[in-house]
């Protein structure tokens, strides 16, 4: 295994190769050791930068949940665009066609990696999920303020939902994503009743 291997970006390049384990092989399959021949690199290199593995995951975790925050920015600019239900659409689509549900299962499969995530985050819920629930219900109120939502709706209620049901239809790692169709329906469901 080479050892003078130049990174740009450690952290990014062990991430990466993280995720491209979790992907092909779920959790079950990542380790330190694969991480490592993933990204090319000493075993070592990880454990310069992280105290242990479970730090490396929970610094992944982390960092994916810091990228749903970008999302968020980009998700409360479409407010008052386009369609309430295609926006979501949008959203869930690339939400659980990412790593995100490969993340979810990680951190299911793994309970100290549950534990440390829980001690350094404020949201309570699963990670991943809560925070999405959020983005959701921070873009629902934005549409509420823009009259395209009504007034009495219950948006992380609604937020819930779509994203217990996007979780549902995306969830099965080796499956066919749910086509357009069935994804519209499902958040027409949801916000049946919410828009105006």
């Amino acid at each position: 295994m080479p050892t003078g291997v130049a990174f740009r970006d450690v952290r990014e390049q062990l991430f990466g190769a993280a995720e491209r384990v979790l992907l092909r092989a779920g959790p079950q399959a990542l380790t330190s050791r694969a991480v490592t021949a993933e990204a090319g690199c000493a075993k070592g290199v990880l454990h310069r930068h992280f105290a242990d593995f479970d730090e490396f995951l929970a610094e992944l975790v982390l960092d994916r949940i810091g990228r749903l925050r970008l999302e968020r920015e980009r998700l409360l600019a479409m407010a008052g665009a386009g369609t309430v239900a295609g926006n979501l659409r949008v959203v869930l689509q690339d939400l659980f066609g990412s790593v995100a549900v490969a993340i979810i299962s990680l951190i299911t499969f793994r309970d100290d990696l549950r534990a440390r995530l829980r001690a350094v985050r404020s949201t309570p819920g699963v990670p991943v999920l809560a925070e999405a629930a959020e983005m959701i219900s921070s873009y629902l109120a934005a549409e509420r303020d823009r009259g395209r939502v009504r007034r009495d709706a219950d948006l992380q209620m609604t937020a819930g939902m779509l994203i217990g049901t996007g979780h549902l239809m995306f969830a099965d790692r080796d499956g066919t994503p749910p086509a357009d169709a069935d994804v519209e329906r499902a958040i027409a469901a949801a916000l049946a009743g919410v828009l105006r």
